[in-house]
């Protein structure tokens, strides 16, 4: 009955040759902007792998340290434009966290900065130029008569100065990172920025430097200084809104970071004293009075109380903890105070094991991502030939007398500047971000974009039966003799005959000092019900001798001198013993009906009796299995039980489809035989003989009470025993896709109907012409919208 860890598959990608890192990448705007990183460093000699994020700012890279380094890495980073450091020691995941967020807010406050000083620059700019613009003073010069009267040429100077200055300070960023893409043959958002606002500069500055040479060619001296430094303003604007934007999808990590105490009350030398958690050494008894957070992981050792855990797990009612029972650190002890053990610490905790895992899950790439890096690889080249024929055709097709060179400059700029693919590259990794963290929230880890998104296309949902649709804590119900089963000639012991199994505590006794070496729950169930409930003490372990386990049959080994197999009817089938003599004194058609599995045991070659074992169905089973189907999924039990035991479960939970009596083996074939049927799996279980079929799935899904080997071949683990967990994170996953798609959409369409207006499509037909600074407002605008949409999720109710 114990499971063999050697049936274990090989985890699902396995683990490549070589070091891998995760470097901070700072400056990046748009899917083109994180493009080039990723491509310089894949170009890289002795790169294997390199995975970068614009959301979380970190590029993840798989080298080999025999051909490069990280220095070398961070170097090409940096020759690409943008800011990267060579990762420090390792550090918790609560000081990573703690340190984005500082990164993020010092990134805000500098962009608001200079939003702000731009701004101001850019209304300077717009009342110095009236005086400049063509057509006269248009009324103006009776509110500011004084600028009236100042020299054009000494004004045109003057903005050449404001204009310079608001470039090389507040939008230095655009031109340094424009001309590192250059340089290394790509383009990004930055290129567009810079060549639009540089071609108005250079424009403007060559009508101040040189206006006779325009006059001589009939053409008008303008200049366009205020509108490269709102463009430039209202760029970082967009910016500033953004970086705030996005620092809210990380809200759900930041309420998991601050769950950390930053102090703990352990007993010293018989005192209690407050140190911090860095210094709470493992085995240090901790002491937690009500309304305190329960500073880290560990065992109750004396004390009770109520621990309200739904930060961790979502679950609503506090949960009783006594003597033996496991607390979290970071839950909130509610009413009695308790001291405990101190157990797993620092980075092994269970919160830092969740931060760490939201924290690369939030850093992964969703596979819909490929489209728009497909579409980014050639957005901006595109645009810039756009760029070029509009003003061609402007310069070429307007009037003399329509200023030519203006418009051409105008629409050309105005195409440049609103076609920045900033949207683009914010539409999936937001909605990643955000959905993970609303999963957290509701006890669901989601381990990532890719398992995301395959969620939300499943179409079959596989159960487990043991551990999860049952509690997975069995109790024996019944325990019956064979008349007339041969005694064993076992060494005798204190309460009579040790090794004898003519009594029904006889046999208990003897099959519970044999599953005693086992950790499969029926043979706990079994020794429990032995010492708690019956009272009887068990052989000592000198008395067992051969313990096998037998996967998916039972186990066997010699029992005081004797003997003992116990299992189901194919491990008995396998040592040549009939189990029907137990039909005329046990109903086994009603045990079986009843969902209670049949546990036999022989000894000495000779079937002895069997053991009735019941695992009752969770609570929350039946109304799990009934939202799935109401979601249009098929649901399968799928379980190493017999086929009765499996049926009986399957039909108190509402399941019309049973596969039984299957292996670890023959789960993952039955989980292929689905596939290969077309269907999308998800796999939902807990035990170690699930792990191979949890890795098999579409989707792996795991209890989070369960073994740890589940959970790690999951890509989805339920922080809660509740089944209710499936149907939300299928839910939550289809929702994640919608917005996905959502904001790939507009960011496509806004291209697509943004770029053809800006190139002055609608001007034959209604006169109309957007302006660049405009275009920048629109521009700003897309990226703030889809991080905004993207936000929806985190009231997505799907629970």
């Amino acid at each position: 009955m114990d499971m063999d860890p050697m049936t274990l598959t090989e985890p699902r990608t396995a683990p490549g040759a070589g070091r891998r890192i995760t470097i901070p990448v700072s400056g990046m705007t748009c899917a083109s902007c994180q493009a080039g990183v990723q491509k310089a460093l894949q170009r890289t000699p002795g790169v294997l792998d390199a995975s970068v994020n614009l959301m979380t700012g970190n590029a993840a890279v798989t080298f080999d340290p025999a051909a490069t380094s990280p220095a070398a890495l961070v170097a090409a980073i940096r020759d690409t434009g943008y800011g990267a450091e060579v990762p420090g020691p390792e550090r918790t995941a609560f000081a990573e966290q703690e340190e984005r967020d500082r990164a993020q807010e010092e990134e805000f406050r500098a962009l608001r900065g200079k939003a702000i000083l731009s701004g101001v620059a850019g209304v300077l700019a717009m009342l110095l130029s009236m005086p400049l613009m063509a057509g006269g003073a248009h009324g103006h010069e009776r509110l500011l008569p004084w600028l009236y009267r100042l020299d054009p040429r000494f004004l045109s100077y003057l903005l050449l100065a404001l204009t310079a200055g608001v470039m090389a300070w507040a939008g230095r960023q655009f031109y340094t990172r424009a001309w590192a893409s250059f340089r290394h043959r790509t383009a990004d958002m930055n290129t567009l920025i810079a060549v639009g606002t540089g071609a108005a500069f250079l424009d403007s500055l060559a009508a101040t430097l040189a206006p006779g040479f325009f006059l001589r060619h009939g053409l008008a001296p303008d200049v366009y200084y205020e509108a490269v430094v709102i463009i430039i303003a209202l760029i970082l604007t967009g910016n500033a809104f953004e970086a705030r934007a996005k620092s809210r999808t990380a809200a759900a990590l930041r309420a998991l970071v601050s769950l950390q105490p930053k102090t703990a009350r352990v007993l010293r030398a018989g005192q209690e004293i407050d140190l911090p958690i860095a210094a709470v050494a493992s085995g240090d008894t901790v002491v937690v009075r009500p309304g305190e957070r329960v500073p880290v992981d560990g065992e109750v050792l004396s004390g009770a109380s109520a621990v309200d855990e739904s930060m961790l797990t979502g679950e609503s009612l506090p949960v009783g903890k006594g003597p033996g029972d496991r607390v979290i650190g970071g839950t909130i002890n509610r009413t009695g105070a308790f001291r405990y053990r101190a157990t797993t610490l620092g980075a092994d905790s269970a919160l830092a094991r969740i931060v760490r895992l939201m924290h690369d899950a939030q850093g992964s790439r969703a596979p819909i991502q490929r489209l728009a890096d497909r579409v980014s690889a050639v957005f901006v080249p595109v645009v810039l030939s756009l760029a070029v024929v509009t003003f061609g055709v402007w310069l070429l097709a307007t009037p003399a007398s329509g200023a030519p060179l203006a418009r051409a400059v105008a629409a050309a700029v105005a195409v440049l500047i609103i076609a920045c693919p900033c949207a683009m590259g914010l539409a999936v990794p937001t909605a990643v971000m955000v959905a993970t963290g609303r999963g957290a929230e509701l006890g669901l880890l989601i381990k990532g974009g890719e398992a995301l998104q395959r969620a939300g296309d499943v179409t079959t949902v596989v159960l487990d039966k043991t551990g999860t649709l049952t509690t997975g804590r069995p109790t024996v119900t019944d325990v019956i003799v064979l008349p007339g089963a041969r005694r064993s000639a076992g060494s005798a012991g204190s309460a009579g005959s040790a090794g004898s199994a003519g009594s029904a505590d006889d046999l208990l006794r003897l099959v519970a000092s044999l599953e005693a070496s086992s950790e499969h729950p029926l043979a706990d169930a079994i020794v429990r019900h032995a010492r708690e409930e019956r009272g009887l003490a068990l052989l000592p372990p000198q008395e067992i001798a051969g313990f096998q386990s037998q996967t998916g049959r039972g186990a066997v080994g010699a029992v005081a001198g004797s003997a003992l197999a116990v299992g189901n009817a194919a491990l008995m089938a396998e040592y040549a013993i009939d189990v029907a003599p137990l039909a005329a004194v046990a109903d086994l058609e009603r045990l079986a009906g009843e969902g209670k599995t049949l546990v036999y045991a022989a000894v000495d070659g000779a079937l002895a009796g069997l053991l009735a074992v019941a695992d009752p169905l969770r609570p929350t089973a039946r109304a799990a299995v009934e939202r799935l189907r109401k979601m249009g999924l098929d649901v399968v039990l799928l379980t190493g039980d017999d086929r009765r035991t499996a049926e009986a479960v399957a039909r108190q939970a509402g399941i019309a489809r049973v596969v039984a009596g299957v292996l670890p083996a023959g789960k993952v074939a039955e989980v292929r035989r689905l596939q290969a049927a077309g269907a999308v799996v998800a796999m939902v279980g807990d035990g170690v003989n699930d792990a191979p079929a949890l890795a098999q799935a579409d989707v792996g899904i795991a209890i989070g009470t369960g073994t740890d080997v589940a959970v790690e071949a999951s890509d989805v683990t339920l922080m809660r025993a509740d089944l209710g967990g499936v149907a939300a994170a299928i839910a939550l996953s289809r929702r994640t896709l919608r917005i996905m798609k959502q904001n790939l959409f507009w960011a496509f369409v806004y291209n697509v109907v943004a770029i053809p207006v800006a190139a002055g499509a609608l001007y034959p037909a209604f006169g109309l012409l957007l302006s660049p600074i405009l275009a920048s407002a629109a521009m700003a605008g897309s990226s703030v919208s889809v991080v905004t949409n993207s936000l929806r999720l985190r009231r997505a109710r799907v629970a």
